[in-house]
């Protein structure tokens, strides 16, 4: 599901067992990326479904990536790998206007 930033950060901050997954590369992640945020790389195909196959079912996760875009499609692969609740960030950390860090 996609959701603008104010929802996707009010249901985050609500859910505290939730996790941020930034699905951008090493490099886009290093050059700041959101607080807490968990880098699984989805341009690395492998890594990227190993990295699914380790995550919790039961948790919620709240994907970003630069535009929305990847994040978007990540979503639909958590979802064909039994992960239900996930939510993309619209526009992704483009049109991020909370804390980042680097």
């Amino acid at each position: 599901m996609d959701l603008s930033q104010k929802e996707w950060t009010s249901n985050q901050v609500e859910n505290k067992a939730s996790i941020i997954l930034d699905v951008r590369t090493p490099e886009e992640y290093d050059s700041g990326h959101i607080l807490s945020a968990q880098l699984l790389d989805i341009r690395n195909p492998q890594g990227f479904m190993e990295g699914i196959a380790q995550l919790d079912t039961t948790k919620t996760y709240y994907v970003y990536c630069r535009s929305g875009a990847r994040s978007a499609q990540a979503c639909q692969l958590l979802k064909q790998q039994g992960i239900t609740d996930c939510f993309n960030l619209l526009g992704g950390i483009l049109d991020w206007s909370g804390e980042t860090t680097i």
